[in-house]
């Protein structure tokens, strides 16, 4: 009889809120309850398929956590699998080692939580024919320099191997180095599966041995885009593994672009964002959908449209609601002018556009002091939404370098509109 089971990892539960562009409370709500409501759908998703086991591999937690109320609402769901005879197997990530639950909470015969030595869990075979047996081994604290992967126990001959590991495997932008390991030093273990968690994009090796990061149950903000997923695996008696992806995520962040390339009717603007904001529902895997607009293209209304940035996100905002379960999260306007700037003509916005774009943004004087402006503001930022400007120092530079441009095309179109209302 074959051998199932649910491996999903960085669920995070109650993760702050990341996005300083959630303003709107309804979706405050909803995104601040959306780890929860994810693992709730993996439990019944765990009781639905009738697995064996369900796979926890790190960052459950979201660090320091002291809410008894995450406690409670753990409690339950972990009951929930323990009635139903689902075993639970957690081993704890960087975030867990800092989280005072991880060490308070009293979890049922049914869940192992592994500790900082590895272990190997021999299961009950029951009616299968291949004894299953499943490795772990947990962060002790919230740093691991050096690779873990030496230090578990041997395969055992004539069983089904799986191994739980929070890795940040070789490396991966945006990622803290955690465990540092590389496949082949997995697949020189000789288990059937490693169940891998740390990085929040879904992957999956099938070589010698199957090695998934299953990615995370549910995104929390725009940087953690698309469906997000558990795996359901099965282990047949013969050892061939099937890996399924089941979509969990509540909310769905997407960017999506709306092309205003040639339109010169303020009324096409409005029908573009409701077919493609249309679209872009109909292609959602999740429930909800939020969606950051980003308005591109050349446009003889590149002016306006920046200048009237506000009325763009309220009519975006309205057809999302109309649409139903898709929300603007933000609105970017990236558009220019269809026809280039003629100097000759005298007009002295085009003069200072040439003036600033030159003279001041392309100057290494201006960048320095855009650096320090805003590495200090970074500062003051809480230590969850400091990756808004970038994962590393060179987007945080190309960040920066957006924004000022952006600043300079804000300004540019607001007097340009004012130009305009003094000769009408």
């Amino acid at each position: 009889m074959a051998f199932r089971f649910v491996h999903t990892a960085d669920v995070h539960l109650d993760s702050p809120l990341r996005s300083l562009a959630l303003r709107n409370p309804e979706l405050g709500e909803l995104i601040g309850n959306a780890t929860r409501r994810a693992f709730v759908n993996i439990v019944d998703l765990c009781l639905s398929e009738q697995v064996n086991a369900l796979l926890l591999a790190g960052d459950l937690y979201d660090g320091d956590q002291t809410s008894m109320k995450t406690a409670r609402f753990l409690s339950e769901q972990i009951r929930r699998l323990d009635q139903a005879g689902v075993r639970v197997f957690i081993i704890r990530g960087n975030h867990d080692a800092l989280s005072k639950i991880t060490r308070e909470l009293t979890y049922p015969e049914t869940v192992k939580v592994y500790g900082g030595r590895p272990e190997a869990i021999a299961l009950e075979s029951g009616v299968r024919a291949t004894p299953v047996v499943i490795h772990g081994l947990s962060f002790a604290q919230a740093q691991c320099s050096e690779s873990l992967v030496g230090k578990y126990r041997p395969r055992v001959e004539g069983a089904v191997n799986i191994g739980l590991l929070h890795t940040s495997l070789a490396g991966t932008r945006g990622h803290d180095p955690y465990a540092p390991c590389n496949v082949s030093d997995l697949e020189a273990t000789e288990f059937d599966y490693w169940a891998l968690g740390h990085i929040h994009k879904r992957s999956i090796s099938t070589g010698r041995c199957t090695i998934v990061m299953p990615g995370m149950p549910q995104g929390r903000d725009i940087n953690e885009s698309g469906p997000k997923s558990v795996s359901l695996v099965t282990i047949a008696d013969d050892r061939t593994v099937h890996v399924e992806e089941r979509v969990t995520g509540i909310a769905q962040f997407e960017r999506v672009v709306i092309d205003l390339d040639g339109v010169a009717d303020w009324r096409q603007i409005v029908t573009k964002v409701e077919g493609t904001l249309g679209a872009a529902r109909e292609g959602a895997n999740s429930e909800h959908l939020v969606v950051r607009l980003s308005f591109t293209g050349r446009t003889p209304l590149a002016w306006q449209v920046r200048n009237d940035a506000d009325l763009i996100k309220t009519e975006a905002e309205h057809r999302a609601s109309v649409i139903g379960r898709t929300w603007i999260e933000k609105v970017e306007i990236q558009c220019t002018d269809l026809v280039p700037a003629d100097r000759s003509n005298g007009d002295p916005l085009v003069e200072l556009r040439e003036l600033v774009g030159s003279e001041i943004i392309g100057s290494e004087a201006y960048h320095a002091a855009l650096i320090d402006i805003g590495e200090e503001l970074r500062g003051h930022l809480p230590p969850e939404s400091r990756g808004t400007f970038g994962a590393d120092q060179e987007e945080f530079r190309a960040t920066l370098r957006l924004l000022a441009q952006e600043g300079v095309e804000d300004v540019l179109a607001r007097l340009h509109r004012r130009k305009h209302d003094e000769a009408a």
